[in-house]
């Protein structure tokens, strides 16, 4: 759409001594093309939780690499829909002492309203998608997972 915001890719992104954080459930389903592509990029874990009435985001997790306030980071969640998770595990990762800047959001969907909501938020990040759609198709997780 016109009004979301966009920015070129930078490939300073696939270097040595990135890693990949996972936004569970989902974002695991993305662990596997990462490690195909970089085989010994270590892989942290957040798990976060939306309050179904409030879409709250609560952190429930998180397990990092015990340096990632130098890395680089690619941050994997395959839907993104409002934007709240992203922007939970973002701040968790500042908390962490990585800068916005060096997040890399990798999304195979996304709606316009949550990558505005991110970008608004956290100008610095990357956002990498393959579409922007509306309506997010959310039964993504229970497909790959088998939990449908």
């Amino acid at each position: 759409t016109p009004d979301t915001p966009t920015r070129p890719s930078s490939p300073s992104f696939f270097e040595r001594g990135n890693c990949g954080v996972s936004i569970m459930r989902s974002g695991e389903a993305m662990e596997q093309g990462l490690r195909d592509c970089c085989r010994s990029i270590r892989i942290g874990k957040i798990l976060i939780q939306s309050d179904e009435d409030t879409q709250e985001a609560k952190v429930y997790y998180a397990k990092f690499p015990p340096d990632i306030n130098r890395r680089k980071v690619l941050l994997m969640y395959p839907i993104l829909s409002t934007g709240n998770t992203v922007i939970e595990a973002v701040q968790v990762l500042i908390e962490h002492g990585l800068q916005p800047k060096h997040i890399l959001l990798l999304s195979l969907f996304s709606t316009p309203l949550g990558a505005k909501a991110i970008l608004q938020e956290f100008p610095e990040i990357t956002l990498l998608t393959t579409e922007l759609h509306p309506v997010a198709p959310t039964h993504f997780g229970q497909k790959y997972f088998g939990t449908e």
